[in-house]
């Protein structure tokens, strides 16, 4: 079974486009959202059923857990839900592609079996926050009192910032949980992408044009991202020919960020 969060977005759906020889499980906050998305794929003649989820409440993600149990053994988690730094709210971002996210892993730790794999939606921002052990150790353990505080030390009270050291929490957290996922014979791994042009990342392009036209520029394929790039490499890395991948992060960035590296 591939259980997809934020499966009516541009990522997810994509994802959920290059798994048309698997069943699939979509899920994203909206119920109506899951419908019209399951409803277009299975006229696609795609093996698909969804449930509405909200990944930041616990009992919500134990009624997705059962519903997944009761379709068959997990295959994949594929986790693209989250939130951009256009949503102005600190604690909003860090609860949703943060606290969220080890929520989903714990949960689905649960069904993991040998053959399983754990794929974690980081971003290439998450390659601009150096290592620090003060923050490292709050994101890698963000449910815990004061994690949160800890690290809205660090963000200027910008919520761009905080997305970018949030992401870097979920690389962190594959590399915490890689070893207890790995005595299953599981693998998780968590990928970056660059700027893909999602009803999202269009939307950080409004706010932020002169910054992203310049990212493009730069970039050394000299476009942005297509959710096909990045569910490509998902297809892969859930597949037995990535059985030997765990614990790290792969970006799809085009290339760009270590030329963002060099111009900061």
């Amino acid at each position: 079974m591939i259980v997809i969060t934020g499966g009516a977005g541009g990522i997810g759906q994509a994802c959920a486009k290059s798994f048309k020889d698997q069943p699939i499980i979509l899920t994203d906050y909206s119920q109506k959202m899951v419908d019209e998305s399951v409803e277009t794929l299975k006229k696609e003649g795609f093996d698909v059923s969804g449930i509405a989820c909200d990944i930041t409440n616990k009992s919500d993600i134990e009624k997705l857990v059962k519903f997944v149990a009761d379709k068959g053994s997990l295959k994949a988690l594929i986790h693209t839900a989250g939130v951009s730094g256009t949503e102005k709210d600190l604690k909003k971002v860090y609860t949703i592609d943060l606290i969220a996210t080890e929520l989903l892993v714990d949960a689905f730790y649960e069904l993991a079996e040998k053959g399983s794999v754990a794929i974690l939606l980081s971003s290439m921002m998450a390659h601009t926050i150096p290592p620090y052990e003060k923050y490292d150790d709050a994101l890698s353990n963000p449910q815990e009192t004061g994690s949160f505080e800890t690290v809205s030390q660090f963000v200027n009270e910008s919520s761009d910032i905080m997305y970018n050291f949030v992401k870097r929490g979920v690389i962190l957290l594959t590399h915490k949980n890689v070893d207890k996922w790995g005595e299953k014979g599981a693998r998780i791994v968590s990928v970056s992408p660059g700027v893909i042009e999602t009803a999202m990342g269009l939307k950080a392009a409004e706010e932020h044009p002169e910054l992203m036209e310049s990212i493009k520029q730069a970039t050394p394929l000299k476009r942005n991202g297509q959710p096909e790039d990045v569910a490509d490499v998902i297809y892969f890395l859930a597949s037995d020919a990535a059985r030997f991948i765990t614990g790290t992060d792969i970006l799809i960035d085009g290339g760009v960020i270590q030329n963002i590296k060099k111009m900061a």
